[in-house]
């Protein structure tokens, strides 16, 4: 329990201290805070982008080839 503490009092700390520079930084630096920000989230946002494209993809494979294994099935049920 106590490194629990221990670590949400250190990240508050970190928290707290970030928060004071970026208080008192100028405000070209504020900017380029906010554009690192932007570019990470719209970073983000294409890599979930990407990873739903690519699961959707997968799905749209296995159907197919489940669609194809029960054609052959049948095709092999109705020649016996």
């Amino acid at each position: 329990m106590s490194t629990k503490k221990n670590g949400l009092l250190a990240l508050l700390g970190l928290g707290a201290l970030a928060w004071w520079k970026y208080k008192n930084s100028t405000p070209e630096e504020k900017q380029a805070v906010k554009d690192t920000i932007n570019t990470a989230k719209d970073n983000f946002s294409k890599f979930g982008s990407d990873l739903k494209s690519k699961a959707n993809d997968v799905a749209s494979q296995v159907q197919d080839k489940v669609g194809q294994a029960k054609s052959s099935m049948e095709e092999t049920a109705n020649q016996n």
